[in-house]
């Protein structure tokens, strides 16, 4: 083989993202956070950021963030990250600055704290990582967690009379002037995943160019407390939560699509 074919080949070889960190990772098996938290990674090499770039993880599943990747990650209270990211990104306006949040964590405790960032348009990136269900606190029911799921809070299915129905929080956000980017992703499958990777990109070129606030939904499984193995969860994600959160670029450019 020339020289040339195998600098070429090597060009497609798959390697370890340089931003996420060699510890093992504690999710359960299935969980969708460690695909995030690779595509994460791999958007930070791509785009050359990880030295400047400050994460954000509150209370959830995720909050041992700073063990997997290897960028500079403020913990803050449950709830609070859109805060503190507009605090950092304030104090810090060339920092790329992202908040990573489950759904419990940002469309529960947090919603006054994601609204109000979203409403003034602050210059980070949110990523939100939707598993209908608290994850980490034992299988409640979160804001999102679909009509008639079973959780341990609603163990004969969440009662849209009595409980409300399903948050949708793009929608939600999208009814806003200044947000720059939405959209919503699911982890269903390979081509899923590559859509995850594509929004990512999108949303931290926004920030980088100083567009404004970017917000990216991603439907995930979470076999454990959607009462299935790891492959039915891919199913529940792409047949269930795809119907309830439908999964589409909701606005770009500053402008609803």
């Amino acid at each position: 083989m020339s020289e040339s074919s195998e600098s070429s080949n090597r060009k497609w070889l798959y390697r370890k993202p340089r931003a996420l960190s060699d510890t093992p990772m504690h999710y359960c098996p299935g969980c969708g956070h460690a695909i995030v938290h690779k595509l994460l990674a791999e958007v930070i090499d791509q785009l050359d950021i990880q030295e400047e770039t400050v994460g954000v993880a509150p209370v959830g599943c995720a909050v041992l963030a700073y063990f997997y990747i290897r960028c500079d990650i403020s913990e803050a209270a449950h709830g609070r990250a859109g805060a503190v990211a507009t605090g950092i990104k304030r104090v810090l306006p060339g920092r790329i600055v992202f908040a990573y949040q489950g759904d419990g964590d940002l469309a529960a405790i947090g919603m006054g704290e994601t609204i109000h960032a979203a409403n003034r348009g602050e210059n980070i990136t949110v990523i939100f990582v939707n598993n209908a269900v608290y994850g980490m606190t034992g299988g409640q029911m979160a804001p999102t967690t679909l009509s008639g799921q079973k959780t341990v809070t609603c163990p004969q299915g969440r009662d849209p009379e009595t409980m409300g129905p399903p948050i949708r929080m793009c929608e939600l956000i999208n009814t806003l002037d200044r947000p720059y980017y939405i959209a919503r992703v699911a982890l269903d499958g390979p081509a899923g995943v590559r859509r995850a990777r594509k929004a990512l990109t999108t949303a931290f070129k926004a920030q980088i160019e100083g567009r404004g606030y970017s917000f990216v939904e991603i439907l995930s499984p979470c076999p454990i407390y959607q009462r299935c193995k790891p492959v039915e969860a891919l199913k529940f994600v792409r047949e269930r939560m795809a119907a309830e959160f439908p999964v589409r670029v909701f606005r770009a450019d500053g402008k609803s699509t």
